[in-house]
């Protein structure tokens, strides 16, 4: 108002009694309309590209996973090709120059000898010997996936030479085509173990939390069993009830079953809770009124609103699968030769003075590393990503 008490332009208000324009200045951002319009697996995927660490986790996984489709092609060289000349031999180094000269990646050649003292065979590099690598080449036989047969690698020694990247064992075969059969096994592991455990504890941990009662209760009582229980003895104790003459697949389906079997009760208790609390709801009590199943209500209402906890949940127990085989296979009591996996080549590291000697022998321990560390920073930014409105 002015000073004479009546309305003026100075601080008036005006309300447009236009029709809106959802096309107008007033209406939602492009950038804005595109976020509340998002479903809940867009928005989780947006924020989980903000996670640069687990992208990169993601992108390690990724590669591995790949990588065991065509392993026969990566391997140097076929999975029991033995090179009774060259046992414990050192891992080459690879080189680009030699006197001065750019040559393209190459190895020298070894000159080996027997040191009588100790016996052992004593590796050292003969630089006369230029073993240049060949690359889409042809090498060792195999069965590949066991459908048919080629001898096409990615990589191959040069004719009459050796590529020993990161050594040989005690019947002198290849520490770097072994690991890389052996990421077959031990991912693969992992995954089959999850789906069977993930089953168990969607319905197991879905009947406990919908039903409650009785039913929760013996539910409740028989994860509590499982988890009194030393985790490393009982793997034990049951995967020595295998038959030991079981062929190494059956032997395999094994380990993952025992894996999945004691491993499905967290899971199973995070569904519970969840279900405990979202069955009073009332889009939930409605869909009862409406005369829709348990079965129905259960997988069509109440799991979809935290699925993406599940996933983010199962992501994180893949890697204690992983590490069960490899220490059951470390011990003796898990997969077993001609199997390859990471448990068992570190089986072959158990004696210490072996290991004093021949330090590589240690070196499948590093790819076990690395794809727990990836799967629990993976899981830790899937974990973030799955609540995409914090």
């Amino acid at each position: 108002m002015n000073e004479q008490g009546k309305p003026g332009a100075v601080g008036a208000h005006y309300v447009s009694d236009a029709p809106f324009d959802p096309r107008s200045i007033e209406a939602l951002s492009p950038d804005q309309e595109r976020y509340y319009l998002a479903s809940q697996w867009r928005l989780m995927w947006w924020k989980l590209k903000r996670h640069r660490l687990a992208v990169i986790c993601a992108f390690v996984l990724l590669t591995m996973y790949a990588s065991t489709l065509f392993s026969e092609f990566l391997a140097p060289y076929n999975l029991h090709t033995r090179k009774s000349s060259f046992i414990y031999a050192p891992p080459q180094r690879m080189h680009v120059f030699h006197d001065g000269e750019f040559v393209g990646p190459f190895v020298y050649g070894f000159d080996s000898r027997l040191n009588m003292e100790n016996f052992q065979r004593v590796y050292t590099d003969n630089t006369n010997k230029v073993q240049k690598l060949r690359f889409f080449c042809r090498g060792d036989g195999y069965k590949f996936w066991g459908l048919f047969e080629s001898d096409v690698h990615l990589v191959c020694p040069a004719e009459s030479g050796t590529l020993f990247l990161l050594g040989t064992d005690r019947l002198g075969r290849d520490m770097l085509s072994r690991i890389i059969y052996g990421t077959r096994i031990s991912l693969t592991i992992g995954l089959i173990g999850i789906i069977i455990s993930f089953a168990m504890g969607l319905v197991i941990g879905g009947l406990a939390g919908y039903y409650g009662g009785i039913v929760d209760h013996v539910v409740q009582r028989v994860i509590e069993i499982l988890r009194s229980f030393p985790e490393l003895p009982l793997w034990m104790a049951l995967s020595a009830v295998l038959p030991v003459n079981w062929s190494p697949v059956l032997v395999f389906f094994g380990i993952t079953v025992i894996l999945a079997m004691l491993d499905w009760t967290g899971l199973a208790r995070a569904v519970r809770s969840k279900l405990l609390a979202l069955r009073e709801e009332d889009y939930c009590v409605a869909a009862q009124l409406m005369g829709a199943k348990p079965r129905r209500i259960i997988a069509r209402h109440l799991l979809p609103g935290f699925f993406s906890h599940l996933v983010a949940t199962a992501t994180l127990s893949i890697p204690s699968m992983i590490l069960g085989e490899t220490a059951l296979s470390f011990l003796g009591l898990g997969l077993r030769p001609p199997v390859t996996s990471w448990g068992v080549l570190l089986n072959e590291a158990q004696n210490i003075s072996v290991v004093a000697l021949y330090p590589w022998l240690m070196l499948p321990v590093a790819p076990v590393i690395v794809v727990i560390l990836a799967f629990n920073f993976f899981g830790d930014g899937l974990r973030d990503a799955a609540d995409p409105y914090k």
